[in-house]
């Protein structure tokens, strides 16, 4: 293969370089993405190009064209969105809980400036308004550009976007919602998120701006046998402090190379069987859903042992003083 030769190194723990493509009859040198999963782990895959890439004020991001999954989001080095499999992110992170809801009308979406949470929002026929919440005017400028199978979401009249803090958004506004997403990037040391994922966040801000029968979901990071103790359980422990009745779910996501996992919660039981989700989504939903199904979702909330025992026994409960993070390195932790 001969020597790699890195063209670009975000934050020192993830490399853009070029080495020669080993298919048969193809001599030409292909560049390649890698992405640091851990000190003694990392996965790459080849590129078609790079569309993007720079620093704001927030978050170093990357967009890449890539050869596997297509055009994929890096966020502080760390893969976001993959073009050919976010649709089983999205839907898992979106459809449950509006599912589960009985007349979700209003939701709110913290992050999310793909415009991918949206547009799966936005396909329940009883949603009235999407406000979604991005920290980064970049990121969403660039994936409105890009990614051309959110423009139609990104142009809906239900749609109201707004840059700002989640947190502060939040704070500030006096109405309540029927759903609170969180599609917030991964905790990470010097990253612009870890705190809204803490105990006083859902408790003082988030919890008192849902409605008596609201619901909130959010992404809640690798879940895989190997990874789910990183962030997971302890995002699961926190919110057990905060809400009466809390789902643990989780799927793979090829382009992440690992189990996903999402937390969703509610003071209101979820009662909804698997052939009333199905009756549900063929009801309320415009279009298709490509992953989700009534008896799926019922499946991705049976964990497997480890995971179940980890949950059960996780005493960790997230805080601005005692946060857990994944491996890697915001903007602010830069080294």
């Amino acid at each position: 293969m001969g020597e790699a030769v890195e063209i670009f190194v975000p934050n020192g723990f993830s490399n853009f370089y070029e080495k020669p493509d080993q298919n048969i009859g193809n001599h030409k040198d292909s560049s390649w993405y890698e992405e640091v999963i851990d000190d003694d782990l990392k996965w790459s895959f080849a590129l078609n190009s790079v569309l993007h890439r720079g620093t704001s004020e927030f978050q170093e991001i990357a967009l890449l064209d890539t050869k596997r999954f297509g055009k994929v989001l890096v966020i502080d080095g760390k893969m976001q969105s993959a073009e050919i499999d976010e649709f089983i992110y999205h839907e898992c992170l979106i459809h449950p809980a509006l599912l589960f809801h009985p007349n979700p009308k209003t939701v709110f979406v913290m992050g999310g400036g793909e415009g991918s949470t949206a547009r799966e929002a936005l396909k329940h026929k009883s949603v009235e308004k999407v406000v979604m919440c991005d920290i980064d005017q970049e990121v969403v400028d660039f994936c409105r550009r890009y990614l051309t199978v959110n423009h139609e979401a990104f142009r809906h009249k239900k749609l109201n976007l707004v840059i700002n803090d989640a947190k502060a958004e939040l704070e500030e506004r006096k109405e309540k919602f029927d759903v609170i997403v969180g599609d917030l990037a991964d905790p990470v040391e010097g990253g612009p998120c870890y705190q809204l994922y803490t105990k006083s966040f859902y408790e003082r801000i988030l919890k008192p701006k849902l409605k008596s029968n609201g619901i909130f979901v959010t992404q809640a990071g690798p879940a895989g046998i190997f990874t789910h103790k990183e962030v997971f359980s302890s995002i699961h422990n926190t919110i057990k402090q905060v809400f009466k009745y809390v789902i643990a779910y989780t799927a793979h996501i090829p382009s992440f190379a690992d189990t996903w996992g999402w937390v969703m919660a509610s003071d209101q039981p979820f009662s909804v069987n698997a052939e009333e989700i199905d009756k549900r989504i063929k009801e309320r939903i415009d279009g298709e859903l490509f992953y989700l199904s009534g008896a799926l979702f019922l499946s991705s909330a049976t964990l497997n042992k480890t995971v179940a025992l980890s949950l059960l026994n996780e005493t960790h409960v997230y805080t601005e003083e005692d946060a857990r993070f994944i491996h890697g390195h915001g903007v602010a932790n830069r080294h």
